[in-house]
């Protein structure tokens, strides 16, 4: 019983200390909250095949699943700084100021790390330590009563208890006092850590009103949702759009003070506020976007209508010097994505968006500015919450993902995917459809074509063509047949290019394959 109670001595501790961390962190700078700023990090050591692996078994819940994995070790650590707090007090005080120590370096590791982020450490030290010497000495306290006289005394000795006091009495207040403490300690580590979440919460984006297109988008056809059930939407709604990136906290970025800068091997460097980009001429387009991280079938794609400034009339503004091949962008956490300078200028609408769908961007989706580059991977051309670009070469600058060996001209691979009937599904005997969405951006959807078991390959019926940067919906009409079937895909460009048959993993430049599912018809 005193071994728990001292375990839990610990865990209260680390559980008070990262409260109070949070709740400073609510008020500086969310990310740099103890278990967030370690688990950035641990993002930024994780090798690639664990970060695609997390990925495709988690999908989104992976951030959730390592904040979770931190959290634990965590608290295990201080179960074994709170063992160690009845004999040995400096080691377990050490251990706590080193978890503690640990976050604040990990807080001040970060690229876009201002002095002040060490604070939440800071304070989580101080409480943690605090709180583990208090409920440490409320445990010993009550297990020197459980005890009694210590075994050995010399003959003769009296208990401590006073005569009138028993044993059992001194124990039983003594457990009262600990538990009373750890009650405590942990209601107090509850209002603080919702008293940080919605301080960090109520930092809420501006809005804003969104300047009219110079070039405004067509009117959006009518999909084929609406006659084929189970079938993508032909434009994805924001809150359904996918969300992959390295943060454990969304940015909330405060459009008044924010500006791009914009410099690296250019003639003129300038920088620009929100307003100024805005009265820039603007371009409305709808472009599909996806993940690198997408497997063959994923949901890590989506389509949407962007409003924006065209990227090369920024670029164009400061003007070149030397022979720069890059465009190194800069998000306000100090997250980097390098675009080939060659693909921005060949073209393509590549655009710094402020609008998404006719509303200003969300800050899950990179309010206020974002890049988008059609037909590129999101990893080498999607920057968002961008607040700087950087005219550069891949020989003297390298980005976040560069540094780890991702390909640095990715263009997305075309693919076809099946929306209905879904994997496994059972499906009644009779007319049916099998349908999807399938892309090849920049390039443009010629043709789908289903397979049946065995049989032959047969081309389904294409959707509204909204473009070459946009998905393209299909369907086929089945006399579904009752039994195990198992359907395949795939897409060929208007270049009468296929869609790559060979099975390759998201690294280094997304996956390929075809799409197989399995259904019952019964």
């Amino acid at each position: 019983m005193t071994r728990l109670r001292l375990a839990l001595s610990g865990i209260l501790a680390a559980v008070a200390g990262i409260a109070a961390g949070h709740l400073v962190a609510g008020f500086l700078a969310p990310a740099s909250s103890p278990v967030l700023a370690i688990g950035s990090t641990v993002i930024d050591l994780t090798p690639t095949p664990v970060k695609e692996w997390a990925i495709a078994t988690f999908g989104t819940n992976d951030k959730l699943i390592l904040q979770g994995s931190v959290l634990v070790v965590t608290l295990v650590l201080a179960a074994v700084a709170g063992l160690l707090a009845r004999r040995r007090m400096p080691f377990a005080v050490g251990l706590i100021v080193l978890l503690t120590g640990l976050a604040g370096a990990a807080a001040l590791l970060r690229p876009a790390a201002r002095p002040l982020d060490v604070l939440p450490a800071l304070a989580a030290m101080a409480v943690g330590v605090a709180t583990l010497v208090w409920l440490a000495r409320l445990a010993g306290a009550s297990a020197s009563a459980d005890t009694g006289p210590r075994s050995g005394a010399e003959p003769g000795t009296s208990p401590t208890a006073s005569p009138t006091t028993s044993p059992t009495t001194v124990a039983a207040t003594g457990r009262r006092r600990f538990i009373g403490g750890a009650l405590g300690v942990t209601a107090l580590s509850v209002l603080a850590a919702v008293g940080g979440q919605l301080r960090s919460g109520a930092q809420s984006v501006k809005k804003i009103v969104l300047p009219q297109a110079m070039e405004a988008a067509k009117a959006l056809p009518k999909g084929l949702e609406t006659t084929v059930a189970g079938i993508s939407p032909l434009r994805t709604p924001t809150e359904k759009f996918y969300r992959v990136d390295t943060n454990l906290v969304v940015p909330k970025v405060d459009v008044d003070s924010w500006t791009l800068e914009v410099d690296g091997m250019v003639e003129k460097p300038f920088t620009m506020t929100f307003a100024e980009l805005a009265a820039m001429p603007l371009i409305e387009r709808d472009i599909t976007m996806t993940c690198v991280s997408n497997e063959v079938g994923g949901g890590y794609i989506g389509a949407a209508r962007w409003l924006g400034v065209r990227l090369t009339d920024v670029l164009d503004r400061a003007g070149t010097k030397g022979s720069p091949d890059q465009v190194l962008s800069t998000a306000v956490d100090g997250f980097t994505i390098s675009t080939p300078l060659g693909v921005v200028r060949d073209g393509r609408d590549a655009m710094i968006a402020i609008g998404m769908n006719g509303a200003q961007l969300s800050d899950t989706h990179g309010f206020p500015a974002r890049l988008i580059t059609p037909g590129l991977y999101g990893f080498v051309g999607a920057t968002k919450w961008l607040t700087k670009l950087t005219l550069t070469t891949y020989a003297a600058d390298q980005s976040y993902w560069t540094k780890r060996q991702w390909a640095t001209d990715a263009p997305i691979k075309t693919s076809a995917r099946i929306d209905t009937p879904a994997p496994l599904s059972t499906i009644k005997a009779g007319t049916t459809a099998i349908g999807g969405v399938a892309w090849a951006q920049h390039r443009g959807v010629g043709k789908v074509e289903v397979k049946i078991d065995d049989g032959p390959w047969q081309q389904g019926k294409l959707g509204p063509d909204v473009g070459v940067d946009y998905w393209r919906q299909w369907y086929l009409p089945w006399d579904a047949k009752p039994g195990l079937h198992r359907i395949s895909v795939r897409a060929t460009d208007l270049e009468g290019r296929a869609q790559i048959t060979e099975r390759a993993t998201p690294f280094p430049s997304g996956s390929s394959g075809i799409q197989e599912v399995v259904v019952t018809v019964a």
